[in-house]
């Protein structure tokens, strides 16, 4: 039982998985270029049969909502893929690594650095398997559609990737998003777009019998959320160190720092959101980018913290509105959280807004849809 098939087959009989038709159509679909990597890796059957060298099998090009099952499969596909020449990547980090690369060969060599760094990234890599596929920024989006072109077309490598957004609406109304648009050309050319967009939210089951609101302050509340993020991302609470940072970039001038962000999970501390000046775009940036937010330290707030509820009041209404699903350590209930005094009346709707944002109907609800 070594291929992706057989092992997603394998996890239906032990219940482990419910039984899909859009990741089954995807697990066949994965399963397939898994024999034609293999069978064509140097030495493959196909290379021993013709002698010739490897080629490039189409890639694949995942998108649905939220706890569709898209890591999962990509978990399935990489750690069944019999050939050493594969990486896997959050697509945020690729593109990080993909700018310090071109400012190396930019100060290394004047010339054009994209056919260099391709050139690099495929030098022990046939596969290259990305979680998250999106796009924030014109920097990324001006550099893509090349990049891309070059790794695929020129090098041979075969692309697997996850979205949140089907392919047409990636960079949606980015700036100067006509540079982007032979991307989106690209990827319908040469990856198969397979949608898993059902009406079952299976990260739900993770975190089904978990509160999202936790009060008082103190440990028992921190290692709440804190399990809640482990369930969400699959990362190993043992490593938690390593959880990686971001970088978000909000209006194309400047980025948020993020001190833990995986797989569209990002976590604050209400310090570092409400308690230092920011405005509503850093907050639809958050709101935008993230299915789920967990925010640690929500004080009890009144008149002398009007500044900072006032954040926090433009805060959640990002949240609420773009149906992102929140994690919080308070000190009081979202009905205690600015109990009296000038603004508590303002501050109402915030607190109902809270409320329903523990509700299984919001809870339900995909990143970004509308009631």
């Amino acid at each position: 039982m070594t291929g992706l098939l057989a092992r997603y087959e394998h996890l239906i009989d032990c219940g482990q998985l419910q039984p899909d038709p859009d990741q089954r159509k995807a697990a066949i679909r994965l399963d397939a270029l898994q024999k034609e990597l293999e069978a064509e890796r140097p030495g493959g059957l196909l290379a021993q049969l013709f002698g010739k060298g490897p080629t490039r099998p189409r890639g694949v090009y995942m998108w649905g909502g939220v706890g569709r099952g898209k890591s999962m499969l990509m978990d399935l596909f990489h750690d069944t893929l019999g050939i050493a020449e594969k990486r896997r990547v959050h697509f945020h980090a690729f593109m990080q690594d993909v700018h310090a690369m071109m400012r190396a060969w930019r100060k290394a060599d004047p010339g054009d650095p994209i056919p260099k760094v391709a050139l690099d990234i495929a030098q022990d890599v046939r596969c290259l398997a990305f979680d998250e596929m999106v796009v924030n920024n014109s920097a990324d989006a001006m550099i893509m559609s090349r990049l891309f072109t070059q790794l695929i077309c020129e090098q041979n490598v075969t692309v697997v990737t996850t979205s949140n957004r089907p392919p047409r609406d990636l960079y949606k109304d980015g700036l100067n998003r006509e540079h982007f648009l032979p991307f989106i050309d690209l990827i319908q050319v040469e990856l198969d777009v397979i949608g898993l967009n059902g009406p079952t939210d299976y990260r739900l089951d993770r975190i089904g019998d978990l509160a999202t609101w936790h009060t008082p302050l103190g440990d028992a509340a921190t290692e709440k959320v804190r399990e809640a993020f482990f369930r969400l991302t699959d990362f190993a609470p043992e490593d938690a160190a390593n959880v990686p940072s971001e970088e978000l970039p909000v209006g194309g001038s400047r980025s948020l720092h993020v001190p833990k962000s995986l797989k569209g999970v990002g976590v604050f501390s209400f310090k570092r959101l409400c308690g230092e000046p920011r405005g509503a775009p850093d907050y639809l940036a958050i709101a935008q980018h993230f299915h789920t937010v967990i925010i640690v330290g929500i004080p009890q707030m009144g008149p002398t913290r009007r500044n900072e509820a006032a954040r926090f009041v433009t805060l959640i209404d990002a949240l609420y509105e773009n149906r992102v699903k929140l994690f919080a350590t308070a000190a009081a209930d979202p009905d205690g959280l600015y109990p009296s005094g000038d603004g508590s009346f303002e501050f109402e709707r915030t607190a109902s807004r809270l409320n329903e944002m523990q509700s299984d109907e919001y809870m339900a609800l995909g990143h970004g849809q509308a009631h």
